[in-house]
């Protein structure tokens, strides 16, 4: 099996050499890139499970670079993130950043992040034939082709947004507290600042797929308490 290759967009050299030989000793292939222009070049030659996108960077600021990733490619990205970029946070969640973590960061913590967004894929191996589809008025969830469709039509995901959807709509009208879905879709246990992480992806998917169809279900607030997929009757 081949080895799992990230890209790390980070400029800072100290960070570079600290991440990368800690991903390599789990195992990992890691490529540098030192700005935004270079990490973009990368993605046109090789195809890496993951990136880790630094939001400061020369040139090109990580924003932008995670804008252009999601309309090249469909592949997690995790952002590196100073404590006081609260807004640039928020605003590459929108765009459509799978996760984040914030400097200083445990390299411990790091490495459990990424293990957990490449463990995606052990989702449809251990799903029974019958949840391998989801299917309800308007909306077709296929799990091994990662794909859904809403009144007939296909609609892009990224895939943490695939995920999360998938998960609520496993379990129909079953409230999830935030800790829970950030512990059973992005896989590790949540702190209290990762919850907007899950408000984010919600609000996106709301966008994508209530907002833009007439359908006869929603991912419903359950105010005090986290998120359900609700089937309205």
């Amino acid at each position: 099996m081949d080895k799992p290759t990230i890209l790390l967009i980070e400029d800072d050299s100290q960070d570079q050499t600290i991440v990368k030989a800690a991903l390599e000793n789990e195992g990992y292939v890691v490529e540098i890139a030192e700005s935004g222009e270079a990490g973009l070049e990368v993605l046109q030659e090789q195809e890496p499970d993951l990136v880790l996108l630094d939001l400061i960077l020369p040139g090109i600021d990580g924003l932008e670079v995670c804008r252009q990733i999601r309309g090249m490619r469909d592949l997690p990205v995790m952002m590196l993130t100073a404590k006081d970029d609260e807004v640039d946070l928020v605003v590459g969640l929108e765009l459509g950043a799978d996760d984040y973590i914030t400097k200083p960061f445990s390299i411990r913590e790091l490495v459990a992040r990424v293990r957990a967004i490449l463990r995606r894929a052990v989702l449809t191996e251990r799903r029974a034939p019958h949840e391998q589809h989801l299917s309800f008025p308007g909306l077709e969830i296929d799990l091994p082709t990662r794909t859904i469709e809403v009144t007939d039509e296909q609609v892009h995901l990224t895939p943490k947004e695939f995920d999360l959807l998938y998960f609520l709509a496993s379990e129909p009208e079953t409230v999830f507290t935030r800790e829970d879905i950030i512990l059973q879709v992005w896989g590790y246990e949540s702190v209290s600042n990762d919850l907007r992480t899950v408000d984010t992806h919600v609000k996106r998917l709301r966008t994508k797929l209530e907002e833009s169809f007439d359908v006869p279900w929603r991912i419903a607030t359950v105010w005090g308490v986290g998120y359900r997929f609700h089937i309205q009757q």
